[in-house]
């Protein structure tokens, strides 16, 4: 066989592979994302057992810690009055505080207080181009 022939045809495989490789990459990264669900659609249609990615604010006077032990609860980012009580056992990100935003992984309790799964809890900074901050 022709050796450009040949640098051509292992050309042509190894591109196939990467091509092949980048939309199983992307495949898997979309199918294993999950959309974060708001205290409003928690609170109504939460089942026991199930795992939720739950984002909204941490509830002004609602935080208390005891120990390693952080009950609060999480409201609707944008005004809204539906909110959840969230247990959160571990230790939390500096800019944790009541006000801010956060996104936890949490589990319905049989209590009805929703179980955050540890170190799945991450604290969104506000950005620095708005107005006022929940610093």
């Amino acid at each position: 066989m022709d050796p450009a022939r040949k640098r051509t045809v292992r050309l042509i495989v190894a591109l196939s592979a990467a091509v092949v490789l980048a939309v199983a990459l992307a495949y898997t990264s979309f199918s294993a994302s999950s959309e974060a669900t708001t205290p409003r659609k928690l609170a109504s249609s939460a089942k026991p057992g199930e795992s939720y990615q739950l984002t909204g604010r941490v509830q002004k006077g609602s935080y208390d810690r005891r120990g390693s032990v952080h009950d609060f609860r999480v409201v609707e980012r944008a005004g809204g009055t539906a909110s959840v009580p969230v247990r959160y056992e571990g230790s939390v990100p500096d800019p944790f505080r009541e006000g801010r935003e956060v996104i936890v992984t949490v589990r319905k309790g049989a209590d009805g207080t929703f179980v955050g799964e540890k170190g799945t809890l991450i604290t969104k900074c506000p950005s620095k181009f708005t107005k006022s901050s929940d610093t």
